[in-house]
């Protein structure tokens, strides 16, 4: 973690709050208040991957934005409704694949498969 911040840096943080709900606190609730534990848990571990994955993913979709020829999210999706890229099927179909894979690694790594 950069200057001025010292360790532990917030996915440390936030793994050690998820671990402490898992191993201390889980076993001793039971119905709603149990889901609720296990919803935050979850909650924390998606925090925890998109602290690790965000900047690379950022970068990764900015390129896939750029190769389309688009500024942002808005504009090529404006294209793909328009029928402006239908000519690019193959390449618009692999840069939405990468866009949603990364967004499960994040969201649910489990989902995403190979």
């Amino acid at each position: 973690m950069p200057l001025p911040h010292d360790v532990p840096g917030p996915g440390e943080l936030v793994a050690a709050v998820r671990e402490f709900l898992e191993r201390d606190v889980l076993g001793g609730l039971d119905g709603r208040t149990r889901f609720h534990a296990l919803v935050a848990i979850n909650i924390l571990g998606v925090v925890e991957r998109e602290l690790e994955l965000g900047p690379e993913h950022a970068e990764r979709h900015r390129a896939r934005l750029r190769d389309l020829g688009f500024p942002d999210d808005a504009a090529l999706a404006a294209a793909i409704r328009d029928g402006d890229l239908d000519d690019r099927h193959a390449e618009v179909r692999d840069a939405l694949t990468a866009m949603v894979r990364d967004k499960l690694a994040v969201a649910n790594p489990r989902y995403a498969g190979d």
